[in-house]
């Protein structure tokens, strides 16, 4: 076999396909955006492209990104430049994580699958090309086009690169919007805003070992913004999404009553009636003030049900 040449065995081997205009030194903190289209080494399928994404690919610097080969790749480009990048699989092992985390962008919450290590061992990461990757590591080839370049001091911070206590201020904040917009009925835009406070949140306690106190007390801030947000879902007929999400409440704090009781009517909406019955009345034992609520929504439950029968057996008549 012929011994490969030395530029072969380079873990980052680049080709220029357009020089670009100019060549601008990044310093921390420096903002990049470029476009890039991924694919395995020596192949044509693309397993990944920016521009069907919607928008580019946006680095900051020096903040630890875990592709940290795309932050050795950018700083060898200039402004408008396109290359191809040939890297290692060495250098590549968590692309299939980052290529989830941008597949996932908009996405509810319930409709991302959450990498815990039993989930990734049994069911993948929720993408086949992907799980192959990971299952069979390969070299990777990066088309890259780096659109844009803002050195520190030519932006504003964006919330993923804010501190952890600009977090909590952004969490607040964004709180305060959903209860505004929720007020003036614009429930989609409050949804919104609980939903990305949620995920500063979530963001927030992963740095924390789970039920300690730090975690304890960031799960306590989470709590009403997820209800906040199963309340913006239960409005728009998401039923079971909104069960999911007072389970997780319920798994924080199973004395909530706002949770059970907005669980029980996401259970009538969806026609769980049994379900529905019984965690209408674990929220009365616990809030004895929602006697005249609940008595109310029990016999709303007993009507349809009574309506249901009447159908079924007009239904059973015709087929006789």
């Amino acid at each position: 076999m012929q011994a490969r040449s030395k530029s072969e065995m380079k873990p980052i081997r680049k080709e220029i396909l357009n020089p670009g205009n100019a060549y601008i030194e990044l310093t921390p903190g420096t903002r990049v955006k470029f476009h890039f289209q991924t694919r395995r080494a020596g192949e044509s399928r693309i397993i990944d492209d920016s521009r069907k994404m919607e928008k580019p690919m946006e680095l900051v610097l020096g903040k630890k990104f875990k592709l940290e080969v795309w932050e050795l790749i950018v700083q060898q480009m200039s402004l408008n430049e396109v290359a191809k990048f040939t890297v290692h699989k060495s250098l590549c092992a968590q692309y299939p994580f980052i290529s989830k985390t941008l597949r996932d962008i908009g996405k509810k919450p319930e409709e991302r699958r959450h990498c815990c290590g039993m989930t990734l061992q049994n069911e993948g990461i929720g993408y086949t090309d992907l799980d192959e990757l990971l299952q069979h590591p390969a070299e990777l080839e990066f088309i890259i086009e780096l659109i844009s370049i803002e050195l520190p001091e030519q932006y504003e911070k964006e919330r993923w690169q804010m501190s952890d206590d600009e977090k909590m201020l952004a969490t607040s904040t964004l709180r305060e919007r959903g209860n505004n917009f929720y007020k003036a009925s614009r429930f989609s835009e409050a949804e919104t805003c609980y939903r990305e406070a949620v995920g500063i949140v979530e963001q927030l306690m992963l740095k924390e070992k789970p039920h300690d106190e730090e975690w304890q007390e960031l799960a306590a801030i989470k709590t009403p913004l997820l209800l906040n947000y199963a309340q913006c879902r239960l409005i728009a007929g998401d039923f079971y999404a909104v069960i999911e999400h007072c389970n997780e409440v319920l798994t924080l704090d199973p004395r909530n009553v706002k949770a059970l009781f907005r669980r029980a009517k996401a259970h009538a909406g969806a026609w769980n009636p049994m379900q529905a019955r019984r965690d209408f009345l674990d929220a009365l034992a616990l809030d004895a003030s929602l006697k005249t609520t609940v008595s109310k929504e029990l016999k709303s439950i007993e009507d349809q049900q009574q309506a249901r029968n009447v159908q079924d057996r007009i239904h059973m008549q015709k087929l006789f």
